[in-house]
């Protein structure tokens, strides 16, 4: 399966012309792409127009394909995956090897009625794929890593204290209060773009690190998926989605929690923690926990307002 998935993503990486991706979404043949190139090569025509002319297409195939065709760039520019990803060979799963948030910092367990009813289904109306393989994931894992560093540092003792006392408060609530709380605690904390406050065009802060400097979007999605663990929140409860922003064309990071009323979206752009169902500006690329990561896909456009995303 994880396989299936790396190999299914290699290719939509190494192969992202439109004409490629509607061959490989089985929208028109190999000859049918090269029968309208031709075509285009003598009109100067769009290949879309091309193809919706010769009724092989129709606008919302071509429009849906764009949508994925950007957010296959998206991947490739903002997570900065392309160096691991060219040439992307089946690696053995990282992701056991990836340790949880420090045991100092965690303050309860969840139990089962803080639980119970919660249900999972597809984040905004997408399609997904899993595979447990994170190994291309290095500023995720690297986090991890740092995050234990962090905690046992003496600068670090004040800010580890005042966050363990604001969730204190949050303990033994329901799971919607606790993401809601954590949401309103984190989103507290200012913003600031990576470049400004590390001389980086993309750092993924650890929480420590996050609320000493302020961060960007997913340095608040993963300081809310630690503070969560902390909690006792499973992590199968829990991904960082990173997506397409439609209404300002770019990219985005958000956390993404199941609970007995669906998909919960902690967003730093949206003050208060919202349904994802309520959300339609969004389209998710891939998300990703400690235990594994999904590429999403339009599989079920049919049912979404995927048409609406123009990255």
């Amino acid at each position: 399966m994880a396989q299936g998935v790396l190999r299914q993503f290699k290719r939509y990486m190494t192969r992202n012309r439109i004409g490629d991706v509607l061959v490989h979404r089985g929208k028109v043949t190999a000859e049918q792409l090269k029968e309208a190139l031709a075509v285009q090569k003598r009109t100067g025509d769009t290949l879309g127009q091309i193809l919706i002319d010769r009724g092989l297409i129709s606008r919302w195939d071509l429009r849906s394909t764009l949508a994925l065709q950007s957010s296959i760039r998206t991947v490739l520019a903002v997570v900065t995956l392309s160096a691991g990803i060219a040439g992307f060979s089946v690696k053995p799963s990282y992701a056991g090897s990836l340790k949880d948030i420090p045991t100092s910092i965690t303050l309860a367990s969840v139990s089962p009625e803080q639980i119970a009813g919660v249900y999972k289904t597809s984040l905004f109306g997408t399609g997904e794929r899993q595979s447990n393989d994170l190994s291309a994931f290095t500023k995720w894992s690297d986090m991890f890593e740092r995050f234990q560093r962090d905690v046992t540092r003496e600068s670090s003792a004040k800010v580890i204290q005042q966050w363990k006392t604001d969730l204190s408060d949050l303990r033994g609530k329901s799971l919607i209060e606790m993401a809601d709380g954590v949401n309103s605690l984190m989103n507290k904390v200012r913003y600031i773009g990576d470049n400004k406050n590390w001389g980086k065009s993309d750092y993924w802060e650890t929480p420590i690190e996050f609320m000493t400097r302020g961060g960007d979007c997913e340095d608040f999605a993963i300081a809310k998926y630690a503070s969560l663990r902390a909690l006792g929140v499973p992590e199968n409860l829990m991904r960082i989605a990173i997506v397409k922003d439609t209404q300002k064309g770019i990219p985005h990071a958000i956390l993404i929690v199941f609970t007995d009323q669906g998909p919960m979206v902690l967003d730093n752009q949206i003050k208060k923690m919202a349904r994802a169902s309520t959300i339609s500006h969004y389209k998710p690329i891939f998300s990703i926990n400690r235990s594994a990561w999904w590429v999403h896909t339009d599989q079920n456009v049919a049912a979404t307002q995927i048409a609406t995303a123009s990255r």
